[in-house]
């Protein structure tokens, strides 16, 4: 039996926040991934410029690492079927980034023992301590697995029965001409309806493509369409051999999902933190993890579900529940929304600044929801 002061599942953003923080303080952290590191990981992979100052990292000491760093000074968007508008800005504001890479780096940074390749196939409760496969034993244990992550599971005592926004996407290595995609200019392709969109993301030389949409009715067709669209009118032909992957999560905060109980606490996705406007996990899976870290060392040696409430409290503040609307209004706001994506103000000031950039704007009252993954 492998003991230790935490055991942490999953060695994404989320994870590796939480055990650097832990690790700081003395803690001895075990992360536990079904993957072996480096992994790849459905994402586009973007992040938001807040995302390196979390980090207490520089973009510089990033790239110094030999790791790729695409800088990004603006955005080509448009409704499916319609002109694009282009939104520059006189600055860097936000990067993209190959998780495969991203992922890897926090978490050798982290100075956590990895036990890469490890799928978790039990959890129960021992007395005060928590064990996962028979191998592992701590009175804490910190779900960062994702959307499917099994410590959620297990609190939930079943699957999630919350719909998703499920995703494709394929990331490889640009050859010959990359046509009107600028390295610097990722493009965001919104689906007719407002259910989604997809995008189009330079990472030096490497390029990442992908649709995600609220829910799976249809989804392949919406896929076909896009990949259709790629080949047809914007040059980019994906290489025979590479597979489309999928993926799923949550983006309308935290919703119905408990995030915390006796020992237990979950964060990034497996949370379903994804800010339901743009579908960006990486910058909210950083904080929880984070945040997670800080309840627990706060909690000084008590990890009952009344102990680790705060933590809870603090994610609901932050990412409130969130209700679709009614069909009838789904339809108004996607009319309404097609007419206001034409407008380059609107496109600049609200969708870039504020859904996506998290820009501090007043709040609208009209403020449809584009949940797609983008960011993660």
């Amino acid at each position: 039996m492998t003991g230790c002061d935490a055991i942490v599942v999953g060695g994404g953003p989320a994870g590796s926040s939480c055990a650097r923080r832990l690790g700081d303080a003395g803690w001895n952290v075990v992360v536990l991934d079904r993957a072996p590191f480096p992994r790849d990981k459905v994402c586009a992979g973007w992040l938001t410029a807040a995302v390196f100052p979390l980090l207490d990292l520089t973009p510089e000491e990033y790239r110094a690492s030999g790791a790729t760093l695409q800088e990004i000074t603006g955005f080509r968007t448009r409704v499916i079927g319609r002109q694009p508008i282009e939104t520059r800005y006189p600055r860097t504001i936000s990067y993209a980034i190959r998780r495969c890479e991203f992922d890897d780096f926090l978490l050798r940074r982290s100075g956590a023992r990895l036990f890469g390749n490890t799928p978790v196939s039990s959890i129960h409760r021992r007395g005060e301590r928590w064990v996962v496969n028979d191998r592992f034993e701590a009175p804490v244990i910190v779900g960062a697995g994702g959307h499917f992550c099994p410590v959620a599971r297990h609190m939930r005592g079943g699957p999630d029965t919350s719909v998703p926004v499920v995703a494709k996407e394929a990331e490889f290595r640009l050859n010959g001409d990359p046509g009107a995609l600028a390295a610097d200019l990722p493009e965001l392709l919104f689906c007719h309806d407002l259910q989604g969109y997809a995008w189009c993301v330079r990472k030096e030389g490497y390029v990442n493509v992908g649709i995600g949409r609220r829910g799976s009715q249809d989804f392949n067709r919406h896929v076909q369409a896009f990949t259709g669209l790629l080949d047809q009118t914007m040059n980019i032909r994906t290489p025979a051999g590479v597979q489309w992957r999928g993926h799923a999560y949550l983006a309308w905060g935290v919703g119905p999902r408990p995030v915390a109980s006796d020992g237990v606490l979950l964060v990034g996705d497996a949370a379903g933190l994804a800010y339901p406007e743009s579908g960006e996990g990486i910058r909210p899976a950083i904080e929880s993890g984070q945040m997670a870290a800080a309840a627990l060392i706060g909690a000084g040696g008590r990890y009952s579900a009344d102990a680790l409430g705060p933590y809870a409290a603090t994610l609901e503040r932050r990412h409130p529940p969130r209700k679709p609307g009614s069909r009838a209004s789904d339809t108004v706001s996607a009319a309404l929304g097609r007419a206001l994506l034409q407008s380059s103000i609107f496109t600049r000031h609200v969708v870039i600044d504020r859904w996506f950039l998290r820009s501090r704007m007043p709040r609208l009252t009209f403020q449809p929801s584009f949940p797609a993954p983008l960011p993660r």
